[in-house]
């Protein structure tokens, strides 16, 4: 962003002057692309680091709250990880079928399924890790302040601004 832009008149918002309808579903398809690129290592990192939790030798020391907490964990980051990866496979798979728009869109709620997903895995961890450290009531409060934090940056301030973009 150039000193003095501001977000409505970011390059990326809307359609490039000159720019065909095909042309713009194509950039946003790419972008939609490259953007999941960048949290495609986070949620496969984090799946892998859970995937290692129960072999490790303070497991059985977690309460039955923290287990089931830590199953919900791993599941939901192995959900989100299956949804963030899909767009790439419904690329390989529909590649010149000719339906780009309708690729874009379904990519794009899986994405926001995938990353509503991997917040709430991100946040359970937080909540396991903290409460085995510390105790439960900061498991509980990080737990809590996670899902503000990820609500808020992830959806609460993009939805806001998107609005008021609109």
């Amino acid at each position: 962003m150039t000193v003095g832009m501001t977000l409505d008149t970011h390059p990326d918002s809307g359609p490039h002057p000159g720019e065909s309808e095909k042309e713009r579903v194509d950039r946003e398809l790419m972008e939609l692309l490259q953007e999941l690129r960048v949290a495609i290592p986070g949620v496969q990192v984090l799946f892998a680091f859970l995937l290692t939790i129960p072999f490790s030798q303070g497991f059985s020391k977690l309460t039955g709250l923290e287990k089931n907490v830590f199953a919900a964990s791993l599941l939901l980051s192995a959900a989100a990880t299956a949804l963030l990866i899909a767009p790439t496979s419904y690329h390989r798979l529909h590649f010149r079928t000719g339906n780009k728009e309708r690729m874009l869109f379904t990519s794009n709620r899986l994405a926001i399924v995938g990353l509503f997903l991997l917040a709430a895995a991100i946040s359970t961890s937080v909540f396991v890790a903290l409460s085995a450290v510390f105790d439960m009531s900061l498991g509980l409060s990080a737990l809590i302040g996670a899902v503000l934090w990820f609500g808020w940056f992830w959806y609460g301030l993009p939805l806001i601004l998107g609005r008021r973009e609109d």
